[in-house]
């Protein structure tokens, strides 16, 4: 049986309402995360899987974010409805709050969530008025307004864990709902640690499970085309409208892809309140996996 929708997720960022008016077509993918866990990054992997260095259009663009709520459902939809290519569209709703289609593929990407929350401070405190101001007060908002903070990157940390997510989303219900379903012919599971470790390798098993087949006389280019240091020298054509959202702009969005930041960082007790709460979330096997990439 394949999963149902079972809410809607509303919040300065979500209108989960988006799904239920979605076509879907028989090559769609969608590409899925907690976020901060190498979204861009994979959009990027599977636009050069699939179109090359062909396309000008910027990622973004190509690979739109359909449960933002920026811009409108009734903006956004007639868009994605006119793209000619093989879709491949980005959320980072659990699996209950959209609409789970046998037509698509599913990539679910995970990471640490110690180093997902290191890359959310950065992505907050980076965050411009422009980024308040579209998330604040573009109509349609359900719930609290999201507004700068004040603190420093561990008592963030120790706030985004105490309050599950705050103040973007829930991490929990993100990971445990994909890992539910990672059995289906139609999901893959794929770790941000296998792409730092292995981007060949990883590339290639992407391909294998698009059913797209590999070009050996490119290959080596379409893969240098998707290492961090390709990203970051054209962050402008990864970052959602060039950058224009975060202080320092595209280069801002495309920061640093490293992790264990966190390692000289927290305190023992933070370590252990983190791994206590995913083991007790997750369960052993899916919690190693959110930690390490490993599947037992």
């Amino acid at each position: 049986m394949l999963p149902q929708k079972t809410r809607e997720i509303h919040s300065h960022h979500f209108d989960s309402t988006i799904w239920n008016d979605f076509k879907f077509r028989d090559d769609d993918i969608v590409i899925a995360t907690y976020a901060k866990s190498g979204t861009t990054w994979t959009q990027q992997i599977v636009r050069q899987i699939l179109f090359g260095d062909s396309q000008d259009i910027a990622v973004a663009e190509a690979s739109p974010w359909l449960d933002l709520r920026i811009p409108p459902k009734e903006i956004k939809l007639p868009m994605v409805e006119a793209q000619t290519h093989r879709r491949f569209l980005k959320t980072h709703l659990p699996v209950d709050a959209l609409v789970f289609s046998p037509k698509a593929k599913y990539l679910y990407v995970g990471r640490d969530g110690r180093d997902v929350a290191w890359s959310f401070y950065h992505h907050h405190v980076t965050a411009n008025e422009v980024w308040y101001d579209a998330l604040n007060n573009t109509p349609g908002l359900v719930g609290e307004r999201i507004e700068r903070t004040d603190l420093d990157v561990v008592a963030y940390f120790r706030r985004w864990l105490e309050r599950d997510g705050y103040p973007f989303w829930p991490l929990w219900e993100n990971v445990r709902s994909w890992w539910a379903v990672r059995d289906l012919p139609n999901v893959m599971l794929i770790h941000f640690n296998e792409l730092k470790a292995d981007l060949s390798g990883s590339m290639r098993r992407i391909a294998a499970f698009l059913d797209v087949p590999v070009d050996e006389t490119t290959w080596d280019a379409t893969v240098a085309r998707c290492t961090f240091d390709h990203m970051r020298a054209h962050a402008a054509e990864h970052a959602p409208l060039g950058g224009v959202f975060w202080e320092g702009g595209a280069g801002s969005f495309i920061h640093k892809g490293t992790n264990g930041r966190w390692r000289d960082t927290l305190s023992a007790a933070d370590v252990k309140a983190y791994e206590d709460r995913a083991l007790a979330e997750l369960g052993p096997e899916c919690a190693h996996w959110l930690a390490t990439g490993e599947r037992k």
